[in-house]
């Protein structure tokens, strides 16, 4: 059975939370305007919402970009119900008197999380609603447009550049030295010490958890090309969290009290190798209650150190033969369509080219998928994409 720890989601202070964290405090400090560019992924909306925790709200005021919604309506009353403040009549009563709430609030800065769906309705609105809060109370309204981006993307820069007046308004209200800002992902060192606090953080249920010696091969692991395509040599928080999680809750259904590096390395298998795996899944399906998955990766673990000891005991190379053969039918329109060049079997994940026949595919017995080989190289590392067939 899962810990309900593994469901729960707790905050860790990462070095990205603080350089995040620092450039808020400074427009709040500034009343500066910014947008503030970090990969997805990274931990942005944890790191506000610890922010408004520790700082308090209204003095900064958090409100999440409206999706499918571009009228300027839809960011006014996510600003009032941030605020807390319930406005009955028609929108066009109510938007004069959101600055004045501002202004009797306190609010110093206001954070619009995913800032790169903001349309050009909600861009002018932030616009007037700050320009009357300078003439009618002169109370001057730090702005944060926090958005999601890779490499050298810069959202909404194509939007300020225009040349019409109301866009050279609105980037003269930027701030002069750091207009747009990048916030850098972990390195290996900060991988490290998010290990180390992680390592606390589940210490009640693995008293002899060490992370930290596996920080360098997860820091690679995570920064292969799938997971950091702009080859920025930097790690996000989700990956991460889900790496270790997953091996973590592996570890805890087989009873053990510390996580192997064959665990670690078949969950970063998931997060790279089978990431785009197409998995078929019959019969019942997945249940709460069924205790299957959980018992099979329990098994899955036994078997690598099993199989671990067996070979270090064999005298001869020969590997031997897996148990699962036969026939398992499959979407044949599906599979002609992926072009996908391999077929992984469910048991020993060994692979091969196998053609199907009028929507059966036969599995011939076959021998185990060796063990890892001494090769620096992580063994999943591969081109092909993998349809894995699991039939129950």
């Amino acid at each position: 059975m899962t810990h309900p720890l593994f469901g729960s989601e707790f905050f860790v202070e990462t070095p990205f939370t603080k350089r995040f964290q620092a450039t808020l405090r400074s427009s709040l400090h500034k009343r500066s305007w910014h947008v503030i560019v970090a990969d997805p992924g990274s931990g942005k909306t944890m790191s506000i919402r610890d922010l408004i925790e520790t700082t308090g709200s209204p003095a900064i005021l958090a409100v999440t970009c409206p999706k499918n919604n571009d009228d300027e309506q839809a960011l006014g009353d996510q600003l009032f119900t941030a605020l807390g403040v319930k406005l009955p009549g028609h929108w066009r009563t109510r938007k004069p008197k959101l600055m004045g709430h501002l202004h009797q609030y306190g609010t110093k800065l206001i954070v619009v999380d995913d800032a790169h769906d903001l349309s050009l309705q909600h861009l002018m609105f932030l616009k007037e609603v700050t320009d009357q809060g300078r003439l009618q109370y002169n109370h001057r309204l730090g702005l944060c447009l926090v958005a999601a981006g890779r490499g050298n993307t810069i959202p909404l820069k194509e939007i300020l550049d225009q040349p019409e007046t109301m866009w050279l308004q609105f980037r003269r209200r930027m701030d002069k030295l750091e207009p747009f800002c990048r916030i850098a992902g972990h390195t290996s060192e900060e991988v490290r010490e998010i290990l180390a606090a992680l390592e606390i953080a589940y210490r009640d249920l693995f008293p002899q958890l060490n992370l930290r010696q596996w920080s360098a091969i997860i820091y690679t692991w995570l920064t292969q090309s799938l997971l950091d395509p702009t080859n920025s040599g930097r790690v996000t928080m989700d990956n991460l969290m889900k790496l270790v999680t997953t091996a973590l809750e592996w570890t805890y259904e087989a009873g053990k009290t510390d996580v192997k590096e064959e665990t670690l390395e078949q969950a970063a298998s998931l997060l790279l190798l089978r990431r785009d795996t197409f998995r078929i899944i019959d019969g019942a399906g997945p249940s709460v209650d069924d205790q299957d998955a959980s018992s099979e990766r329990s098994a899955q673990t036994d078997l690598i150190d099993e199989q671990k000891g067996v070979e270090s005991q064999k005298q001869s190379a020969t590997q031997p033969k897996c148990t699962f053969s036969g026939d398992v039918p499959i979407d044949l329109q599906q599979f002609l369509e992926s072009g996908v060049p391999l077929v992984e079997c469910p048991d020993c994940t060994s692979t091969s080219a196998l053609s199907p026949h009028k929507g059966i595919l036969h599995f011939k017995p076959h021998k185990r998928r060796k063990t890892r080989s001494t090769s620096t190289e992580p063994r999943w590392v591969r081109r092909e994409m993998i349809w894995a067939v699991v039939s129950e």
